[in-house]
């Protein structure tokens, strides 16, 4: 099919260089309240996405420094776990004030090494994860069981919510921080102590974590940080006999692979995967609303959201309005440095990654029409790894661009008739974990909450989170949940306590196993 605006442009804004800051000055390990270099003989080089500029170069971590993390968090595990509730609520309160201080050193960190726009960083990631500190602070008082009763008429029971141990959690590269935070936060509440491998790509924030975690006088050991690649260090703290618990945030294929390794030792997984979010627009919905809602949530983070809305399913009488009011939005959606606060979006984490991106949209053009993007821009921004917002339509709801994660700045547009076929349009991937539907009417948009298969289901609006509500998804996008109490699920081990009531020696019981005359015998 043809295109049409291919050659469209978003507006650039001139590219302004920043000094890095000294994050891996020291490595970037941190074990046992110490920021160490790695020991796997092999380095990595971070290189700013939106130049294409080398950064850093740092050693990563190998087995070694897996294994003396998961000691680190083993040794300093009884006095975490035995710590009283107020006690681990007082220092994730510490927490909250040194990390809140450091919110401008933080933004500055995770832009620099993600691309991300500075309001992104400044107004959403930073802000967010140092929320979620103070909403896990208080949490952690709150670790609560059944309460004692007698459901047997001689017992008295009651639930006790325990730490698993230590816990190996790996990270992926699109929210650093605010990943970081929703692995490490529930564990350490919860009494357990933890490592987290982050991604290679991204290791700055994790390690001002920990050293913020160490200066806000959380035992060394606590919070620990491993930084390598997936294929060894990964695999090695999955698999770790001393880890208790898995929690794992990326693709669905490495998911499946994680699940294995732990399935090993029947090692508990939590795992969040990818996404596929549909965006659904029925007829009545207020169009401007929902347009302004497609264009913001398919490219917060520059598309790299398993949230992000990926799939609008439009109601045929407002089809033809909502894909020209897109397209003129995304046209003027301005590219830039991530400094720049004129900046909408940055580019992708990587050149390779924006190569990725770029492929799912050039095998599009064979069934597809690229509306508007669909190329990378040129000029001051040539070098960085930037990719023109991208609007699809005429594809086939069985095509790569529909039903394939593409993680970048791209939606496709479909229509749809009746509220039955929208539906079943929008449950139409193997993905379940965050979707939207767009209507006045209440009936409709109840209907539709029950019916999508999604973890979350947003209502006239596409992306905000909060702390105290779960994130997880259903079907491939993984099972356990991030945030919320209900994160406590996942990090605690559920134990009845049973206590006698009588004092009577016989039981009447005990006479489906021996008769009473065998007593006396």
């Amino acid at each position: 099919m043809t295109d049409q605006r291919s050659d469209a442009s978003a507006p650039v804004v001139p590219h302004d260089h920043a000094d890095p800051p000294d994050g891996l000055a020291d490595g970037a390990q941190y074990v046992a309240g110490r920021q160490l270099p790695g020991s796997s003989g092999r380095r990595h080089t971070l290189v700013d996405p939106a130049t294409g500029e080398s950064t850093h170069t740092y050693e990563l971590a190998g087995t070694a420094d897996v294994d003396a993390a998961v000691e680190a968090a083993r040794r300093a595990l009884p006095e975490w776990a035995g710590a009283t509730p107020g006690e681990r609520s007082d220092a994730m309160h510490r927490l909250h004030a040194v990390l809140d201080g450091q919110a401008a050193e933080l933004a500055r960190a995770e832009s620099l090494n993600c691309g991300k726009p500075a309001r992104l960083t400044e107004e959403f990631d930073v802000p967010g994860s140092v929320d979620n500190v103070a909403f896990f602070a208080g949490a952690a008082r709150r670790l609560d069981g059944v309460a004692a009763a007698e459901y047997s008429p001689d017992h008295t029971s009651y639930v006790r919510r325990e730490p698993l141990g230590v816990i190996g959690s790996i990270a992926p590269w699109n929210y650093p921080l605010q990943m970081a935070c929703w692995k490490i936060l529930p564990a350490i509440a919860a009494g357990n102590t933890i490592v987290l491998k982050p991604s290679e790509l991204t290791p700055l924030t994790s390690l001002m974590f920990a050293r913020a975690a160490h200066a806000a006088g959380i035992p060394d050991g606590v919070v620990n940080i491993v930084t390598g690649a997936g294929a060894d260090a990964g695999e090695h703290l999955v698999g770790h006999p001393a880890v208790a618990m898995t929690s794992f945030t990326g693709s669905t294929a490495v998911g499946r692979r994680v699940a294995a390794l732990a399935a090993g030792s029947a090692k508990r997984t939590h795992l969040e995967l990818g996404g596929k979010a549909p965006f659904v627009v029925f007829d009545d919905a207020d169009l401007e609303a929902a347009v302004h809602g497609a264009v913001a949530g398919a490219l917060i983070n520059t598309g790299q959201d398993c949230t992000a809305a990926t799939r609008a399913y439009v109601q045929r009488p407002l089809y033809d309005a909502f894909v020209s009011g897109v397209a003129d939005l995304m046209a003027g959606v301005r590219l830039g440095p991530p400094t720049d606060a004129a900046t909408d979006i940055g580019p992708l984490i990587s050149h390779a990654h924006r190569d990725r991106v770029a492929g799912f949209v050039e095998r599009a053009r064979a069934y597809a029409t690229v509306v508007t993007g669909g190329a990378a821009p040129g000029g001051p921004l040539a070098p960085g790894a930037y990719y023109l917002p991208t609007l699809v339509t005429g594809a086939a709801q069985d095509s790569e661009i529909v039903q394939g994660e593409v993680f970048g700045p791209v939606l496709t547009v479909l229509p749809f008739d009746a509220d039955d076929e929208g539906l079943a349009l929008a449950n139409d991937t193997p993905y379940g974990l965050a979707a939207s539907v767009w209507s006045r009417d209440v009936y409709r948009t109840s209907r539709a909450t029950r019916e999508i298969r999604a973890g979350c289901v947003w209502v006239n609006d596409h992306i905000p989170i909060i702390s105290e509500m779960p994130h997880g998804g259903y079907r491939a996008s993984g099972y356990g949940k991030d945030m919320s109490a209900y994160s406590f699920d996942e990090y605690t081990q559920i134990k009845h306590v049973m206590s006698d009531n009588t004092g009577e020696p016989h039981k009447d019981w005990h006479r489906t196993v021996f008769t009473l005359s065998l007593i006396h015998r």
